[in-house]
């Protein structure tokens, strides 16, 4: 796996249940990132979700998908998220660390606009979620860097 990637977009949603959308910077905190519906102090305080990933699931709706779009707080490019594994680190830009805590999650089904349109969703398997462990701001173009777990203490 490759061990770099790179920030495609940030997005935030004030409110549950809609998409996210891109926004200039992410503010990231202790509880998540400031200013989007999902912060709080458990283990989903972010998602990511590859710009690849996306690109794929394009083909089989048949039209082009926005970043957020499948609620989504970064879109990422260069890496394989849904290879990674729970305790593996990611730092992005400066100063953001965190820590994979979940790999894919239960597709909300007919409450997706998504999955209501083509009948899957590719968030359930490929997409992935973190809490933060340093906090910082976050943009498009920030460089991300992978860490397995088993050599995350390295660094």
């Amino acid at each position: 796996m490759t061990d770099t990637g790179k920030v495609i977009s940030v997005n935030i949603s004030e409110e549950k249940g809609v998409i996210k959308l891109p926004t200039e910077k992410i503010t990231l905190c202790d509880t998540g990132i400031e200013k989007d519906a999902h912060a709080g102090n458990w283990h989903r305080q972010v998602s990511l979700l590859a710009a690849e990933s996306i690109t794929r699931f394009e083909k089989v709706l048949g039209r082009n998908l926005a970043y957020g779009e499948f609620a989504e707080n970064i879109t990422t490019e260069g890496l394989v998220l849904y290879e990674m594994s729970p305790g593996d680190i990611i730092k992005i830009g400066k100063d953001v660390v965190m820590e994979v805590t979940q790999i894919g999650k239960k597709c909300h089904g007919d409450g997706c606009a998504i999955f209501t349109s083509a009948g899957r969703c590719v968030m359930p398997k490929e997409g992935i979620f973190c809490k933060v462990i340093r906090n910082g701001n976050i943009t498009a173009n920030d460089e991300i860097i992978y860490l397995p777990a088993n050599k995350a203490e390295l660094q």
